[in-house]
């Protein structure tokens, strides 16, 4: 089925590609690559890391069209100041869209081996209680941000959004595990 959906928005997307000039209505075939090769750039997120190829392809497209229709011609929106800042946001809003703070999908933004490898959760918990965990921060995170507009703000301003999530993790591992981490502050 993902595959029929690709394949469908990659024809579409190429017959809408057409010869025009710098000012053109719709973007050209080229116009389209050069935008997914940015993309590719996010490729390593957490979350996106963790989708099959079919599944990264899709999210792409949606991120492409959502930038395309915001800036319909091309040279406005590749000439930006800040064009690399505002694929970010697309991309950063795309995936809260995605997610929607729910506890099946936290996994994917804090996969259990990356929170394993900042010692937040000790190795070796089972599926129950990782979900245990999950659950508790989604509900942390559900209440700390009241919608998820606010969610993706913090996300996107992680200096922090970072420290505020991180307590809500440590939070719910202390309260699942008794699981407690000594933060060390650095000052240079």
């Amino acid at each position: 089925m993902k595959k029929i959906l690709l394949s469908v928005s990659l024809l579409a997307l190429t017959a809408l590609g057409f010869i025009g000039c710098s000012q053109q209505k719709q973007w050209n075939r080229e116009q389209r690559q050069a935008l997914r090769q940015m993309l590719k750039d996010y490729r390593e997120m957490v979350y996106l890391d963790n989708l099959s190829e079919a599944e990264y392809m899709l999210f792409a497209d949606e991120v492409a069209a959502a930038i395309e229709q915001d800036y319909p011609i091309y040279t406005t929106f590749i000439e930006m100041p800040a064009v690399n800042d505002t694929v970010q946001v697309y991309v950063v809003t795309t995936i809260a869209t995605q997610l929607n703070t729910d506890a099946r999908n936290m996994r994917h933004i804090f996969p259990y081996n990356m929170l394993v490898q900042s010692n937040i959760l000790p190795s070796g918990l089972d599926r129950t209680q990782q979900n245990a965990f999950y659950r508790c921060l989604s509900q942390k995170v559900n209440n700390t941000y009241p919608d998820y507009d606010s969610f993706v703000n913090a996300v996107i301003n992680d200096t922090t959004a970072m420290s505020t999530i991180n307590q809500l993790q440590q939070q719910c591992a202390t309260d699942l595990f008794g699981w407690e981490i000594d933060i060390i502050e650095v000052v240079e």
